[in-house]
């Protein structure tokens, strides 16, 4: 894990992600990157913070203004990690609730 970069954060800002075959993924509303490597990316949202596990993970495009960053590489996972319990849950385990 590397670098820290904190987004000035925009009041007009919405979450959303969309992963492409597994090979990008693109995110709005991010906060802040708490770190990064080629396996990993720990991003604060405006809904919480978000895992990306993956392998040659690199970012593509990062637009502070907006809060929005695109990564590729291949995507192995997506967490949301629950700030009141700490415990990590599966965007698909969220669905099927």
């Amino acid at each position: 894990m590397d670098k820290i970069k904190e987004i000035s954060i925009n009041s007009n800002l919405s979450h959303s992600f969309s992963v492409t075959e597994r090979k990008s993924i693109v995110i709005s509303g991010i906060v802040k990157i708490e770190s990064f490597d080629s396996e990993e990316f720990l991003i604060e949202t405006i809904q919480g913070i978000m895992n990306i596990k993956g392998e040659n993970l690199e970012v593509v495009k990062l637009d502070t203004y907006q809060g929005n960053i695109s990564i590729r590489g291949k995507i192995n996972s997506v967490i949301y990690i629950d700030e009141n319990n700490k415990k990590e849950a599966s965007i698909l385990s969220r669905l099927f609730k």
